[in-house]
């Protein structure tokens, strides 16, 4: 059975799938790492899905207000066994549904140009491509993203 929790950034599994996530995530930035990194600290996320199968912590997401308008969608990440499965879209939905309760129109995102299937399923889920947002404006190698919930 698939369950979503919704919790904040001091439940462990989120911590354990976010040190799975900068792990890889450490691997594709390179020397540009250091740079993502000082944007996605989890200390002061209170809003985090943590996606369960059977018990068994197997992704995760979280956002946190970038304006009065606007969410940010951040720390998504699926082990990649579960990956293919519909998960990503899954915790991608619980997040915007939880947005949309605060009465936060829309989400923005940014992920990497090398994640090609993480834009896919972002486009899948609605999301279009925009223009770079601070603090993501002259980084070349960023691709943001909004979608109206």
């Amino acid at each position: 059975m698939t369950t979503f929790e919704r919790t904040t950034s001091d439940n462990e599994d989120f911590k354990i799938l976010v040190t799975l996530l900068d792990a890889y995530l450490k691997q594709l930035d390179g020397d540009d790492h250091p740079f993502y990194a000082q944007f996605n600290k989890i200390d002061k996320l209170r809003h985090v899905i943590v996606c369960y199968k059977d018990g068994i912590p197997i992704g995760c997401g979280a956002f946190k207000e970038y304006d009065k308008q606007k969410v940010e969608i951040k720390r998504m990440f699926v082990q990649p066994s579960y990956r293919g499965k519909k998960i990503g879209i899954k915790i991608l939905t619980e997040l915007e549904l939880w947005a949309a309760e605060f009465h936060y129109p829309e989400c923005i995102l940014e992920t990497g140009k090398k994640m090609d299937k993480a834009i896919r399923l972002y486009e899948k889920a609605g999301y279009t491509i925009i223009n770079n947002y601070p603090p993501y404006e002259n980084t070349e190698n960023s691709v943001c993203m909004i979608k109206r919930i």
